[in-house]
Order: structure tokens, then sequence, then C-alpha cells
């Protein structure tokens, strides 16, 4: 794999990662983006919840569903500059343009109207833009297992590279697809986020391996990916070194967890084997969802991995993990996070896990 660093026109950096070595790269940026929004973003605590919120209000101006002409994810052409100076593309990384955590953003006063209880800080950490493919029809379903691999190496190495900066807690690579998950650019593209602390359900599941272990001496994720082998009633498929599986709890109507049947705590301690093998696996996977309907299928997809610096309870107990959700729950009806959902955080599933695991199985994947 070939990787080219260059910059922006703003001073955003931008990362190209070729599966050619001789791939040659356009890096100039022809634009002129003086007219860069500020970032205003700020992150409070919520001494009810124990969780931070981040506020960044320079987002309400972000492109939102424009028409493909526009797509700023595109290439760029003679005629048009987008975001990607280079006229071609295989994976390209950058800095998001309205990021909601961001390096050097204007500091902030440590409490919210002098109130004590209520606290607040910079939203200091960083986002990135991950575009699997410079073909504005593509989905990552389409892709080939090649360039899957190229897509696994692309989130380690930024992994890494944004675990190393003194502001980032924690790094969250995921993607976003379809219109009805909310989805505003339809181009094949995923987002790194660098947070600036532990989000809450990370540090919930960290907090639980922990105290499992401490009472049964185990891995708390790799007895529950045991068990789920074991029964094997909700496993979708498996593979030397993977296990697709509906949890047993699964809380939307269709949702996935890919497991490695070898712990590792984070993306880049997976090995070229299990690199190469999460290709065909995921693949698998997301090929199964899309013929379930016969439609492509909506989804969230994000990986859980160990926080940055490890001083974080339980981190020693980490197991990487990538978990998929769809709010498709046939073919023609969504479900929504509703009263129980939305006010109380209690998911009620309409669409027994079980069933959900057997409908997936029975697909015929091309």
């Amino acid at each position: 794999m070939k990787v080219t660093k260059a910059s922006l026109a703003d001073g955003r950096d931008i990362i190209y990662y070729d599966e050619e070595d001789d791939a040659e790269r356009r890096l100039v940026d022809t634009r002129d983006l003086s007219g860069a929004p500020t970032l205003h973003s700020e992150v409070r605590y919520d001494p009810l919840l124990k969780e931070w919120v981040a506020i960044a209000s320079h987002r309400q101006s972000r492109t939102y569903q424009p028409p493909t002409s526009d797509c700023p994810l595109d290439p760029s052409t003679p005629e048009r500059a987008t975001e990607i100076p280079s006229y071609d593309y295989d994976v390209v990384v950058f800095q998001n343009r309205f990021p909601s955590f961001a390096q050097g953003v204007p500091p902030v006063l440590d409490r919210v109207d002098d109130e004590p209880l209520l606290v607040r800080k910079p939203g200091e950490g960083r986002c990135e833009v991950v575009c699997f493919s410079s073909d504005h029809n593509a989905s990552l379903g389409d892709v080939s297992p090649r360039r899957m691999r190229t897509i696994v190496d692309a989130w380690a190495d930024r992994t890494a590279a944004l675990n190393a900066l003194e502001e980032v807690a924690h790094v969250f690579p995921f993607e976003n697809r379809g219109s009805e998950i909310g989805v505003t650019l339809s181009h094949p593209h995923g987002q790194i986020y660098g947070y600036p602390f532990v989000p809450p359900w990370t540090a919930r599941m960290l907090a639980s391996a922990a105290e499992h272990h401490d009472q049964h001496g185990t891995n708390l994720f790799e007895d529950l990916l045991h068990a789920e082998r074991r029964s094997g009633t909700r496993v979708v498929t498996a593979s030397e070194h993977w296990t697709a599986f509906v949890p047993a709890t699964a809380r939307w109507p269709m949702e996935v967890h890919l497991y490695p049947n070898r712990r590792v705590r984070e993306l880049p301690e997976l090995d070229d084997a299990q690199r190469d093998d999460f290709a065909h696996v995921y693949l698998d996977v997301l090929h199964r969802l899309d013929g379930l309907y016969d439609l492509q299928m909506p989804y969230v997809s994000g990986w859980n991995q160990a926080p940055a610096g490890g001083d974080t309870l339980g981190a020693e107990h980490a197991y990487l993990h990538l978990r998929l959700l769809s709010n498709r729950r046939g073919p023609t009806k969504l479900k929504y996070t509703a009263g129980s959902e939305s006010g109380m955080g209690v998911f009620i599933n309409d669409v027994a896990p079980e069933m959900q695991a057997a409908s997936l199985r029975e697909v015929a994947v091309r």
C-alpha cells in the first residue's frame, strides 16, 4: 500500500491510501478556502448521567444532501475542484471541514453561566472523513476484498495516529449508510472520531469487563463470543479468524456484531491473516444485508476498541469488535427511537434475534 500525505487549501491534512506503488495523485488544492467556517466546539458534562455532550454550532452550515453533480467527496475534475484534489483515488482520508471535535478550537470558560454544576471544556479532538471509493454510485458492499483490506489498513493507520494525539482519548471509526439512517452525503464514505473523552458505551462495557474479570478471572467479551459460538443459533457466518452473530440482546431489528476469534484490543493489533479474512467476512455480511429485502440496507457500523492511553477502567480487558445496526424492520418498515428508547434508554426490539440471524443465514450471497 502506498501512502501519500498532502494538505488542502485551508491547511487540513489529506492522506491517500493506494493499492499500487506507482499510483500518482494530484496533490495541489486549487480552491480558495479563505472563508472556512470558524470552529465553535465545546463539550459539556451532564452530572445526572455522568456523560459529556458535544456542542458544535458551526455544523449547522455543513453540506446537506447536495445533488450528485456537487458532491464534495467525488474526485476533482479540471472543471470542478472538490475536497479531494486528485482526479482519482483508491481510499482517501482527510480532516472534516465541519468537525464535531477539532484541534485548536477557541477556549471556553470552564463553567456555563458561571454555575459550578455546569462544567464545560473546549471540544478538542479530531474528526476525519474516509472515502472508500472514487465511484459516487458505489457502496462499501460493492468494493473488492482487496479494497476492503486497504480500508482496514487505513482504519488501523489512522487509529494509531489519532491515539498518539494528546487531546484524543478514544478513536471511533464508523460508517453511516443510507438516507433512512440520516446520511447527508450519499458518496460511499465513513468517518473517524477522535473523542476528547471515553464515550459512555465504551466506558460502561469496559467497567463491566473489569467487574467480570474480578469475579470470574476471564474476559467478558471473550466469554460472550464463546457463548454465541457454542449456541450457534444467532451466528450469521464464521471463518477461521472472525465470527459474525446477532447478539442475544439485539436492540435493533437488524444488528450484527463481528469479533475476531483471537482477541486484540485495537485495530493496529490485527495481523495480516485477520485483516485479509475480515475483508471477506465483512463483505459477506454486507451482501446478506442487502440481499435480505433485495434493497440497500441502511445501517450504522462502527468499531469498538480500547481507549487511547489505557488508563480507563477496564481498558486492559478491551476486545476489538465491530457493531452494525439497522433501523429497517421490513421491506417497507423502519424502526424509530420512540418513547421508551428516546425517553428512557430502554430498547424494544420487534424482531427476535434468532429470527434475524436465521433470515440472514438463508440469504444467497453473491
